[in-house]
C-alpha cells in the first residue's frame, strides 16, 4: 500500500471518528442533562398524606426509587424498572406502615433516577436528590374558652378561643356560607378573639374554628352557639313615574353604569342592582379588615349618633319593586335609616379610625369608622362630611352631618353596622343590655378563665 493511499486512510477514519463525536455531541441520543425530581412539599410531612413526586427528562426515566432514610434505618418506599422510558412519571408515595410509629424529629427521603440517555458509555444520566423533611404528626390544639348564647339571623356573635401549636400555619372561623372570620390575637399568647355575622340574606348559620400546620394537620371545633331565626319586613314598592323621571333620572346622569340608558325602568333596574353591588363591593372590601395586634379588651358604647331622632326605615328590610304589576327588581335594606331635623349633626357614641370619607354612589357623602375588632360603623347620605379618612375620632364628635346625597329621597341618616364585611342589625349594638351580655361578660369570663389556667 503506498503512503498515499495509507495517509488517505487514517485522515478517513480521523475524519469518522470527528462525526461520530459531532453525532455522539449532538444527538438528542446522547443527551447529557440529569433528569429533573421535584416533590411538593413544605419541609413537613405528617407521615399521612402521600408523598407527591415528579420526574421528568427529555430522553425518557429508565428507572427510579425512593427511599426514607431515619437516624437508624432506611426503607424503600417506592422502586420501578421500566421497560418502556418515560418523559415524565407522577408519583403519589404512600407512607410506610411503620412509619407512624417512628419518633425521629426529620427524615430524609431520598429520590434516585436513571434517565434513558445513550450517554456515559450507554449507562445514562443519574440524580440522586435528598429531601429532607420535619415530621409534625400532632394535630393543632384547639379549644373555646368563651363565647355568645346566642345569635340572631342579621345579628352577631363572639367567641374567644385557644391555639397551640408550634407549627401552626393558619387558622380561621370557616362558616357554611363560605365566609371565613379572621380572629384577632387576645389578652395572652395562644389566645384568640372574634366577632360574628349572621348575613340576613342566609337561611342558617354555622361557625367552624379550623386551625393547620404546616404538616397539614388540622383541628376543628364548632363554635356552639343557639341558633335563632328572624323574620324581616318584605316590602313590596310600586314604581311611580315621578320617582322614575325625578329621582331616578336624576342619579342615571352620575354613574357610568347608567350612561346612554334613557328607558327609566332600565335605569332603575341598574342602579338598584349593578350600582348597588359596586358601591356594597367596596364598602365590604374596607370592612373586612382585622387588626393583628393583641387586644385585652373590647369596650364599646351604645350607638346612638343621632340625638332625638325617629327610625323611617328598619334594617333587613326586603324590598320588591314593581311597576304595572310587573317585577323589576329587589335589595335589602341593609342599614338603619334615621331622621330629625335638616343636616342635623351626627355625633357617634364611640370614637374610632376614620378608614373612608368619601362619595359613595348610591350612599352619597358616606364616612366609614373603624372600632376594633372588625367591628365598623357607616353613615351614609350626609351633606357634608367633617372627617377625612385616616382621622381619629372622640367620643360624640360631630363627624357629619345628615343629608340627602345619593339614593335618598329626603333628609336622613342611613346608619349602618358591619362585622368584617358584613352588615348586621344595628338595634343590637344600640341595646346595652345584649351589649353585657354577648360582648362585656363574653371577655371578662374567657379573661378569668385564661387567668386560673
Amino acid at each position: 500500500m503506498s503512503k498515499r493511499n495509507s495517509s488517505l486512510g487514517v485522515k478517513l477514519i480521523l475524519a469518522l471518528i470527528v462525526l461520530a463525536g459531532i453525532y455522539v455531541y449532538s444527538s438528542s441520543l446522547f443527551e447529557r442533562e440529569t433528569p429533573n425530581i421535584t416533590m411538593q412539599t413544605n419541609g413537613y410531612w405528617n407521615l399521612k398524606s402521600s408523598l407527591n413526586i415528579e420526574i421528568d427528562d427529555a430522553s425518557g426515566i429508565k428507572s427510579y426509587s425512593v427511599v426514607i432514610k431515619t437516624k437508624d434505618e432506611q426503607s424503600t418506599l417506592h422502586h420501578e424498572q421500566l421497560m418502556v422510558a418515560k418523559k415524565q412519571i407522577q408519583l403519589e408515595v404512600e407512607p410506610p406502615r411503620s412509619a407512624y410509629g417512628m419518633k425521629d424529629r426529620s427524615i430524609k427521603v431520598i429520590v434516585e433516577a436513571n434517565d434513558a440517555s445513550k450517554w456515559n458509555f450507554f449507562k445514562g444520566n443519574k440524580i440522586v436528590k435528598e429531601f429532607e423533611l420535619i415530621v409534625d404528626k400532632k394535630r393543632p390544639e384547639l379549644s373555646i374558652i368563651s363565647h355568645s348564647y346566642k345569635i340572631t339571623k342579621g345579628g352577631s356573635a363572639l367567641v374567644i378561643f385557644k391555639i397551640s401549636d408550634e407549627n401552626l400555619k393558619e387558622f380561621y372561623i370557616e362558616t357554611n356560607f363560605g365566609k371565613k372570620f379572621i380572629p384577632q390575637p387576645f389578652y395572652k399568647e395562644g389566645y384568640y378573639i372574634s366577632l360574628l355575622a349572621w348575613p340576613v340574606t342566609e337561611q342558617s348559620f354555622k361557625a367552624t374554628i379550623v386551625a393547620q400546620d404546616f404538616a397539614s394537620n388540622e383541628s376543628k371545633s364548632y363554635v356552639p352557639l343557639y341558633i335563632q331565626d328572624k323574620k324581616y319586613r318584605v316590602s313590596n314598592i310600586k314604581l311611580s313615574d315621578n320617582f322614575l323621571k325625578g329621582k331616578i333620572a336624576e342619579l342615571a346622569e352620575e354613574f357610568v353604569e347608567t350612561g346612554g340608558i334613557s328607558d327609566p325602568i332600565t335605569q332603575f333596574k341598574l342602579i338598584n342592582e349593578d350600582v348597588r353591588f359596586k358601591n356594597e363591593k367596596l364598602i365590604h372590601e374596607i370592612t373586612s379588615k382585622v387588626s393583628t395586634e393583641m387586644i385585652s379588651d373590647f369596650k364599646i358604647n351604645e350607638m346612638y349618633p343621632l340625638k332625638n331622632a325617629q327610625v323611617v326605615a328598619t334594617f333587613g328590610d326586603h324590598r320588591k319593586y314593581s311597576y304595572n304589576n310587573e317585577h323589576i327588581s329587589e335589595s335589602y335594606h341593609l342599614g338603619l335609616d334615621m331622621a330629625s331635623n335638616a343636616h342635623a349633626e351626627i355625633r357617634p357614641q364611640n370614637g374610632g379610625d376614620v378608614v373612608f370619607a368619601d362619595h359613595n354612589g348610591i350612599y352619597g357623602q358616606m364616612p366609614i369608622i373603624s372600632h376594633g375588632l372588625g367591628l365598623y360603623t357607616l353613615y351614609g347620605h350626609c351633606s357634608s362630611v367633617k372627617v377625612s379618612a385616616g382621622d381619629r375620632t372622640e367620643v360624640k364628635q360631630n363627624i357629619a352631618n345628615t343629608g340627602k346625597t345619593g339614593y335618598a329621597m329626603g333628609d336622613h341618616l342611613h346608619f349602618g353596622v358591619l362585622v368584617q364585611g358584613i352588615e348586621v342589625r344595628p338595634a343590637e349594638w344600640m341595646d346595652r343590655e345584649w351589649m353585657k351580655l354577648n360582648i362585656q361578660d363574653v371577655i371578662k369570663t374567657a379573661k378569668s378563665a385564661i387567668d386560673k389556667s
